[in-house]
């Protein structure tokens, strides 16, 4: 029998606000995110990524507004939040000097889990990290290093998992490395929220985006929804898609005109589709 939860948004947020001192980052931000999917919040530098995720996990408060997380609001019962999630940061919070089963073990054991070894290697093999279970950290590539950060927020089996900018500072390949670990979460179930100023990260990982532009959720919907609010080109009988870099660039870039992706069209509307003859 479905549950009640179950029907719920995993992450609901409605109107959020925060301003630091005179400068207001944050301006009334809505969105909500399904249990079991990866919704990418896609974003530049300085957009807000980072305060709406800290208010989520309840290391900030939001100035008005309000959010729920796993069905607990993150004003009145920061407790069960806290109890619901995981957050990996933009810089692996591994301990250098201790082994990657080391990390995973001190992790279970603060949090006074049962069979902390087993659980560490579970996780190891969980995410292809049993090779090099009893090498020091400080040895492990960037991927490897993100994929045992993301392992030690996973002890304890959290429902919902926040991940701020998780490629940032690795190389292509460990950069597919964390994503295909982050697919295997949603696929096991796991909600995640990512941030991201990586356009082709969100567009090969969520389900849902939402593009937050100077403290504003601006536009939020599938991948195929945001590439209809350009126009396709047609060349020579091959037809373009736009890309989400051009939807992108299109709605926060200067004059935040949609149409002016599209040559002749620097009004702002969305200009018919140019047919080939």
């Amino acid at each position: 029998m479905t549950t009640g939860r179950a029907l719920e948004p995993a992450i609901r947020v409605r109107g959020i606000t925060k301003s630091f001192k005179d400068v207001a980052v944050l301006c009334g931000v809505d969105f909500d995110v399904r249990a079991g999917s990866i919704f990418a919040l896609l974003g530049s530098n300085g957009a807000g990524k980072t305060t709406v995720v800290r208010i989520l996990t309840t290391l900030l408060k939001a100035d008005a507004g309000t959010a729920t997380v796993h069905g607990f609001d993150v004003n009145t019962n920061p407790g069960g939040v806290r109890e619901s999630i995981s957050l990996t940061g933009q810089f692996a919070a591994v301990d250098d000097i201790l082994s990657g089963r080391e990390n995973l073990v001190l992790i279970a054991r603060l949090r006074h889990l049962n069979n902390p070894g087993g659980i560490a290697d579970g996780l190891l093999s969980r995410f292809s990290l049993t090779e090099a279970g009893n090498r020091k950290a400080s040895t492990y590539s960037g991927g490897m290093r993100r994929r045992l950060d993301i392992a030690m927020g996973l002890i304890g089996n959290p429902p919902v998992i926040f991940l701020d900018e998780p490629t940032t500072g690795l190389d292509p390949q460990s950069r597919l490395e964390v994503w295909q670990t982050i697919r295997n979460l949603a696929g096991q179930g796991t909600t995640v929220l990512l941030t991201t100023q990586h356009l082709d990260e969100a567009e090969q990982l969520a389900e849902r985006i939402a593009i937050l532009h100077k403290g504003t959720i601006i536009r939020n919907g599938t991948l195929a929804e945001l590439k209809n609010l350009l126009p396709a080109a047609k060349v020579e009988y091959v037809e373009k898609q736009p890309s989400l870099e051009d939807v992108f660039l299109a709605l926060v870039g200067d004059g935040s005109a949609i149409g002016t992706a599209v040559e002749g069209h620097t009004d702002g509307a969305v200009p018919k589709r140019k047919e080939s003859r």
